[in-house]
């Protein structure tokens, strides 16, 4: 598993498939442990991210840290997190269709090497990537249960970038909501083997 990751890594590091390889610091892979439990894909690599070579590693991915913490995953335990575009859009805009099309592949190749049973999808973008049937926004499907490749489990969840823009954690509003979605993830972890 770990070689066939470094594989496509390798691959990753070299592609000009599209301009960003141009304008990127690092091209951001993934972060976290390679497992076949959980997976947690977000939309693209931000200022931070292309800095250091790994994904939510600013101010969202230290929310998002804790969000995962409260409920015992820790990146370096338990969690796979990679991104839906593996270098930066400039001025963190949101990746275009063919950039995503040019980057699916590493995508791919990361969920059929590693198989996860559960995968969190963090952001609008990385929901349109991955369910691109759906026509409801973030805000209506958060939390709820999707089937996903090879037989895993795929929940909508709100970016943590969304979160820091609506801090309240009053009952009802997207902090709060978050957390109800995070506690049904690890229930379903808790049952699998």
């Amino acid at each position: 598993m770990f070689e066939e990751l470094n594989d496509i890594k390798f691959k990753c590091e070299q592609c000009k498939k599209c301009p960003l390889y141009k304008t990127k610091t690092n091209t951001v892979f993934s972060g976290g442990t390679p497992n076949s439990k959980i997976m947690l894909i977000g939309e693209a690599p931000g200022e931070q991210e292309d800095l250091q070579g790994s994904p939510f590693v600013g101010r969202s991915g230290q929310l998002l840290d804790k969000i995962l913490e409260c409920v015992g995953f820790y990146r370096e335990k338990n969690i796979y997190i990679c991104n839906t575009i593996k270098c930066r859009p400039p001025h963190n805009r949101n990746p275009l269709p063919e950039e995503k099309q040019a980057c699916r592949e590493y995508l791919d190749a990361q969920i059929e090497i590693l198989k996860p049973k559960i995968i969190l999808l963090c952001g609008a973008v990385s929901v349109a990537s991955m369910i691109p049937s759906n026509t409801l926004g973030i805000t209506k499907i958060h939390g709820k249960w999707f089937d996903g490749p090879n037989g895993a489990k795929m929940m909508p969840i709100f970016h943590p970038a969304y979160l820091l823009r609506n801090p309240s954690n009053e009952v009802g509003k997207p902090k709060w909501q978050m957390w109800q979605d995070i506690k049904e993830v690890k229930k379903l972890y808790d049952t699998l083997k």
